[in-house]
């Protein structure tokens, strides 16, 4: 998919135009043109210049988008264009009110002028013509825009405008000269009637309000983008990379694969990358959404734009620039925006024939009125309102804003929609498909029972089968280890380790004990296994568990069951799912057994399983025959059913095959975003049907209203002037209605300032205290003050430079500076000052 930039385009006829254009270039397969972010995306073989000329030759213009750029972010495009509008704006004002003074506030207010001006008409409408005159001047390019179109026959909005305008002020000049020869003729009264039937006002005053309206719309607009423009700000400008012994600061764009860069206290993170040294705690809401802090130790990964709430880091850069996460989700923020929602299309067909439809019917109004016997100037009032009441704009906007709001409260809670096409289809979903392993349970085994076998206690049976699995690499061995670690077990070595396959293991102990792991059936060949211990294993293994014996010395010690544990939120999100009234499968290869075990924990109800990679994709192909279906999965397996159903769904910690086979990613791979993606998706939807029905509804009043259907039965006309001004403000109020997604509760239960309970922030508020110290020479006396400093408790984390000589300290309140002080002076070197 190929990304241009598209100028000149003023209304959805413009988009509409351009697409048709570009979809006529052989090699061109599609073609999406979206008005709100002037961007076109095309998927196909066609050469960029042939694709660019096509849209020049339609009238426009065209280049080759470049991917967002840190620099581009203090110069965004639409605050540049909305500023140019406003100066325009205020001008035209400027010189509207002036024309208003002498055209209305003289004749209907009696307001005073110029003595010369009391004595002739003809004075005062020169002057009227002169002042309407720059005004047209400043506003010149609703006319270039809109004859270019014209001429291309592909009027648009702007035609529209240009044609009013143009009409009344030609209609007031011909009126002008009329006025001048009757009051050379000396006919008072023939000069004071022309002078009634001019139009300077009208033709000025419908530029200055459309051009309110488009300020407004510019600025709508660019509220619809904060969510993109705000994404790409959380990455910091500046990184300090640790070269030579030395911290240097340097652009953050300059960071470089394997880079090893430093992070104080309150600094962002500038590259994704690996945690080398120190511990902190992260805040990761900015890309996940959640605002629980997430400890940090060597080993674990860091994200670009997270901050260091405490603590000092060094990490190394695993991915830079745009290959970061963050850039990552900007790209799909942004392609998303720029997509089409299959909604979309009734507009666009629409928009395709709107302009020359709307100036047929101004013609026909002009010659009814006519006919019927009224004079020129009141059909050609009536013929201006109808073109410039109409507006093509809000049938253009109704979907892309919708959609642009919508991705970005997306991104915002860590839910990222590939495509419009995507978040729309979240928005028809009814029966959501859940792969179990890795996406309702956590995928990877975890220990959940311990039932020692007297005299053995917990701590005993786990430290004699953790010794034994230590040895071994199956899944089951690892989550014994990470039990016994959690729960601070001792381990002991065991010699002469062998596996019997499918069956079990045997060593030896410190003291020649033979110890042994396996199945029931390996186990009771040694050792008796009491009627309760079996029966326990039984009981496991109907839940799903997988229960594993341990003897030593021909004495069983115990059993242990582990198994792939529901996610904690898996039940809530099912839960929250029922009450929209979506419908809910589990889908997977486990055998029949297990998938019921989880299935009831989970609170689902229908399962299938026992069924193979390619019978999955299957399954959902006769699913989705009554019902539209989304698949959430998580790994290689289940790419056929992502790809197969309605709607593909991602889990973030999923395998990059089933990320890049979904339409949309949940960066927290937590089943509750699921529920949240379709609340999502269904709000986008339904504010989009609202959008496209009052753009509608404006159009099938406003437009009979203005050609005077309500003159006869009730006296009632629109003056040009007020349908330029509900013409306007149609398009505001769409941008309006769109932006009421951003305050949409994706999660009605979720608390997310909550804090956990054992990081009070609030009770344990943290300082910076800066130290002076002499004595250091050397990077070995900058690690021994380093050491010293942190082993105090409170402090979590020290800056140390010895070619300084100073401490940045990032402690407790609670710590005092003597504290510190002392810390230092007792590693032998000299304090200065602590401040």
């Amino acid at each position: 998919m190929r990304k241009f930039e598209v100028t000149g385009m003023s209304c959805a006829a413009c988009s509409a135009r351009v697409e048709k254009a570009v979809g006529s270039v052989d090699g061109v397969d599609s073609c999406a043109v979206n008005l709100l972010t002037n961007s076109m995306t095309v998927e196909g073989g066609a050469s960029d210049e042939a694709i660019v000329a096509a849209v020049e030759k339609a009238g426009y213009g065209a280049s080759p988008a470049d991917r967002p750029k840190k620099a581009e972010k203090s110069d965004d495009k639409t605050d540049g264009e909305t500023k140019r509008i406003a100066v325009r704006l205020a001008v035209s004002a400027a010189f509207l009110a002036v024309l208003m003074y002498f055209s209305m506030g003289h004749s209907m207010l009696g307001f005073p002028v110029p003595g010369f001006m009391e004595q002739s008409h003809a004075a005062l409408a020169l002057t009227e013509m002169l002042l309407s005159t720059v005004i047209l001047v400043i506003n010149q390019r609703f006319f270039t825009s809109g004859f270019r179109a014209l001429f291309h026959l592909a009027p648009n909005m702007d035609t529209l405008v240009a044609l009013g305008s143009a009409a009344s002020y030609v209609y007031s000049v011909w009126t002008l000269y009329a006025l001048i020869l009757a009051e050379t003729a000396g006919d008072a009264e023939r000069a004071m009637s022309l002078h009634h039937d001019l139009y300077f006002e009208s033709a000025a005053m419908i530029l200055v309000l459309i051009t309110v309206g488009k300020m407004l719309e510019a600025y709508s607009k660019g509220r619809t983008t904060d969510a993109l423009r705000g994404l790409m700000e959380l990455a910091p400008d500046e990184a300090t990379v640790i070269r030579g012994g030395e911290r240097i600061t340097v652009p953050a764009s300059e960071l470089r694969v394997g880079d090893v860069f430093a992070v104080r206290p309150g600094d962002k993170i500038p590259a994704d990358g690996v945690v080398l040294s120190g511990s902190s705690s992260l805040d990761e809401s900015a890309l996940t959404g959640e605002s629980v802090y997430v400890d940090k130790a060597p080993g674990d990964a860091v994200s670009t734009a997270t901050i260091n709430v405490s603590g000092y880091l060094e990490c190394e850069a695993t991915k830079v620039g745009e290959d970061t996460a963050l850039a990552n989700i900007v790209r799909l923020v942004g392609e998303a925006a720029a997509s089409k929602a299959p909604i979309a299309k009734l507009a666009d067909r629409v928009a395709g024939v709107f302009v020359p439809v709307v100036m047929g019917i101004a013609v026909v109004t002009a010659i009814v009125w006519l006919a019927v016997g009224r004079d020129f100037g009141f059909a050609l009032s009536r013929a201006i309102s109808v073109l410039v009441i109409s507006c093509p704009c809000s049938l253009g906007l109704a979907t892309p804003v919708a959609v642009m709001v919508g991705s970005g409260v997306g991104a915002k809670n860590a839910i990222l929609f590939k495509t419009a096409a995507s978040l729309e289809a979240a928005g028809r979903i009814e029966t959501v498909v859940l792969d179990k392993t890795g996406t309702i349970t956590v995928g990877k085994p975890r220990v959940t029972d311990v039932i020692p076998s007297p005299p053995y206690s917990k701590a005993d049976l786990a430290s004699l089968a953790a010794s034994i699995e230590q040895k071994s690499e199956h899944p089951l061995a690892k989550a014994i280890l990470s039990y016994a670690d959690s729960e601070n077990i001792g381990l002991f070595e065991v010699t002469d380790f062998s596996s019997t396959a499918g069956r079990g293991l045997t060593a030896l102990g410190p003291d020649k004990t033979v110890i042994r792991a396996g199945n029931s059936g390996f186990i009771s060949e040694f050792a008796a296994v009491p009627p309760e211990i079996a029966a326990e294993a039984q009981r496991a293994a109907s839940l799903g568990k997988t229960p594993i014996f341990f003897s030593a010395a021909d004495r069983l010690a115990g059993l242990i069951c582990a198994a792939d544990v529901v996610r904690e939120d898996s039940a809530e999100a099912v839960a929250e799912m029922r009450k929209m009234n979506v419908d809910l499968v589990m889908l997977t290869g486990d055998n029949e057994r297990t998938a019921r075990a989880v299935a009831a924990e989970a609170g689902i109800e229908r399962v299938v399983a026992g069924v193979l990679p390619d019978g999955k994709a299957a399954e959902i192909t006769r699913i989705s025959k009554d019902s539209r279906v989304a698949m959430v999965g998580d790994g290689v397996n289940d790419a056929p059913a992502l790809k197969a159903a309605d709607l593909g769904i991602a889990v973030g910690a999923g395998t990059d095959v089933a990320i890049d086979a979904a339409d949309v990613v949940l960066v927290n791979s937590s089943l509750t975003d699921v529920a949240a993606a379709v609340r999502l998706g269904r709000a986008v939807l339904r504010n989009i049907k609202e959008n496209l029905f009052w753009a509608f509804i404006y159009n099938v009043i406003g437009i009979p209203i203005a050609a005077g259907v309500l003159i006869a039965p009730l006296g009632i006309q629109l003056n040009p002037m007020i349908g330029a001004a509900a013409m306007s403000l149609s398009s505001v109020c769409v941008v309006s209605n769109a932006l009421r997604l951003n305050f949409i509760k994706l999660k009605p239960g979720a608390d997310k300032t909550k804090k956990p309970e054992t990081e009070n922030r609030e009770e344990n508020k943290m300082k910076t205290v800066s130290m002076k110290i002499e004595g250091m020479m050397c990077m070995h006396c900058e690690a021994r003050v380093k050491s010293a400093i942190e082993a105090v408790a409170g402090v979590d984390g020290a800056v140390v430079s010895h070619a300084d000589g100073t401490a940045s300290v990032t402690a407790a309140d609670s710590v005092s500076p003597d504290t510190l002080k002392k810390a230092v002076e007792g590693a032998g070197y000299t304090v200065i000052s602590v401040e």
